[in-house]
């Protein structure tokens, strides 16, 4: 597989034509489509549910790859994969019993990510690498959209990168926050698979292109 992934986030798509901006995703080079679960208590902001996650996966013909930025992810995962999700990635500072939701994720036939908030050492995963399959490491305060790349998220990546290898695991490193083709490079770098972007897509003159683009700067820097 060539790497590096592009997920284009629709939190910052147009809701009143989600359809649309979903159309142009499956008629672009975006691998996955990142969608963006908030619940107004784990994070300030609430974006949408089960519904439209359901809508999404009607029309969508790319993977959907359902971030949970919510508390209690155990109580939903089983209707999110129900309503469509690929992956179903929850937050580590979200499950008391983290474990425990990344085999009931991976049992219900859906690829588990885990997600760490710009503070949270990457070793307190180490307990778990071989339980998951990606690691999304939040390059922004997860919430809203539109926010500046934190820089610490580069040495954090090859941080992560160094234990996966050490380890032995084969997880995917995911990167959600402020990307463009001003750090998709650096990221790729640094050990990234896959790169969430949301405003840099959706706020492009044509979407299409930014995806093209952004997927041309990563590939570069993996060769």
């Amino acid at each position: 597989m060539s790497y590096p992934l592009i997920a284009p986030s629709i939190l910052a798509a147009d809701f009143a034509n989600l359809q649309r901006d979903i159309e142009v995703l499956n008629n672009s080079e975006a691998d996955w489509i990142h969608v963006d679960i908030m619940d107004g208590v784990f994070v300030p902001n609430i974006s949408f549910g089960l519904p439209v996650c359901e809508a999404v996966h009607r029309h969508a013909k790319k993977p959907l790859d359902v971030h949970l930025m919510i508390v209690q992810p155990e109580q939903y995962v089983e209707a999110f994969a129900k309503a469509g999700a690929t992956t179903i990635t929850v937050h580590l500072e979200a499950c008391t019993h983290l474990h425990r939701v990344l085999q009931q994720i991976r049992d219900l036939g859906c690829k588990a990510g885990v997600a760490l908030n710009p503070h949270t050492s990457v070793r307190l995963l180490e307990n778990v690498l071989h339980d998951l399959d990606m690691i999304l490491l939040m390059s922004v305060n997860p919430g809203f959209g539109g926010q500046k790349f934190i820089e610490q998220t580069l040495p954090k990546t090859r941080q992560l990168r160094q234990m996966l290898q050490e380890a032995g695991s084969a997880a995917l490193i995911e990167v959600d926050g402020g990307i463009d083709t001003s750090n998709a490079a650096a990221l790729v770098e640094a050990g990234a698979h896959v790169l969430v972007a949301g405003s840099s897509v959706f706020r492009a003159e044509n979407p299409a292109d930014a995806i093209i683009r952004l997927k041309q700067v990563g590939q570069r820097a993996e060769a």
